[in-house]
């Protein structure tokens, strides 16, 4: 029989994962089967993009696993029995189950509401495809003087406040920060940030913190009321409940804790990757949920997976740490901000056009690189039967 491996996910962690399985191990041993519940690959670092109205190239998994052996199953994930190694699916079929030798987990996130009142129910964000298009629809109905307001300050609030107001100039778009403005950043990209929000004229609420949200905007904690006719809520990401139903181990946060080779430390044939796993970065400091971490950790999870089934005793050891943080302010502007290995800045960084280019090629290739999954030197290994294997075959 073939090894099995079912990727939950084909988001940037999930996808490289198959992908370069299909690149380590022989088709004739193995089997790699992707769920995803969409059948393109959606670039979640351009939904910002999205949703103030650009056309996004299309990316079917079909087509990008094409001759890999690789076989994508469009379904929704329901639920994950790690104890009998399988996994229950949804789809416009009705349900099914599928069973596992290896799992890689890679549900990914959406966006959290902190447990604020009134986000589930008057506010968008931009977490998926689904989501970004809802708000896409939401502001091209939006009049010329109409009010936005995106709450909360980190990346994915930045990029969003500063893609609104540069696309539609004619609103009034603000922004709620808990924080000062981009005060992770060191001085210089600081001024930078203030700079473009003024030029964008962006009304920014530093210290902000927002109580609940209404049909007409949000209140704030001292019981300030910001008017709004359409909130962005940005304020971080939950993982999906699923593995924390099941009996692998997880954090507070609902992640799966995993070792250095992103291998849950409770059931050996798990693997989670990106911002379904909770890994240690430098210092033991928990990476954060972004690009920058699941895709190293995508990395090392393969690359372990296979060493593991081909009997080889070492593997490569990925970089599970940071160089720098991306942030694209509209299309023509930007900020990378180099960072030390634990992801605190620099005094180095680039801004303007120069960094709106660095930040597009950022996506581009990482789009790329999972668009051609075995354009790279492939040198595919059979697997090595383990003992119990060996034994099961002669029975």
């Amino acid at each position: 029989m073939k090894h099995r491996i079912v990727v939950l996910g084909a988001g940037y962690a999930g996808a490289i994962v198959a992908g370069r399985l299909a690149r380590r191990l022989h088709p004739d041993d193995t089997e790699i089967t992707v769920v995803n519940a969409e059948a393109d690959f959606v670039e979640r670092v351009r939904m910002h993009q999205l949703a103030v109205g650009q056309d996004l190239k299309r990316l079917p998994l079909s087509d990008v696993y094409a001759g890999t052996g690789v076989k994508p199953r469009l379904a929704r994930v329901t639920a994950v029995d790690a104890d009998l190694r399988t996994v229950a699916l949804a789809d416009d079929n009705g349900t099914d189950e599928i069973a596992y030798d290896t799992l890689v987990y890679a549900l990914g996130s959406a966006t959290a509401d902190q447990g604020v009142p009134g986000v589930a129910e008057h506010a968008y964000d931009i977490a998926g495809r689904s989501t970004a298009l809802r708000l896409r629809d939401r502001l091209a109905h939006l009049a010329a003087g109409g009010t936005v307001l995106v709450v909360g300050g980190g990346l994915t609030g930045l990029e969003a406040v500063t893609e609104i107001a540069e696309a539609r100039p004619d609103l009034d778009v603000a922004l709620a920060a808990r924080g000062g403005l981009g005060d992770w950043l060191n001085v210089k990209a600081q001024q930078h940030l203030r700079g473009v929000c003024d030029r964008l004229g962006i009304t920014v609420h530093e210290h902000t913190d927002i109580a609940r949200v209404e049909a007409a905007g949000a209140v704030t904690r001292d019981g300030r009321e910001i008017p709004a006719q359409v909130t962005v809520w940005t304020t971080g990401f939950a993982v999906h409940p699923i593995a924390g139903a099941t009996t692998l181990a997880v954090a507070d946060t609902g992640q799966i804790i995993v070792d250095a080779s992103m291998r849950s430390v409770s059931h050996p044939e798990v693997y989670a990757v990106g911002d379904a796993a909770i890994a240690a970065g430098p210092g033991g400091k928990p990476l954060r949920m972004s690009c920058a971490s699941g895709i190293p950790m995508a990395w090392q999870a393969a690359d372990a997976i296979a060493a593991r089934l081909t009997g080889r005793a070492k593997f490569p050891k990925a970089p599970l740490r940071y160089f720098n943080q991306c942030i694209s302010l509209g299309r023509r502007d930007g900020i990378i901000q180099y960072v030390t290995a634990d992801d605190r800045a620099k005094p180095s960084l680039l801004t303007g056009k120069l960094a709106a280019r660095y930040k597009e090629l950022a996506c581009a290739g990482g789009a790329w690189n999972i668009a051609h999954p075995i354009l790279y030197p492939v040198r595919r290994h059979r697997i090595v039967p383990t003992r119990t294997a060996v034994r099961a075959a002669a029975s």
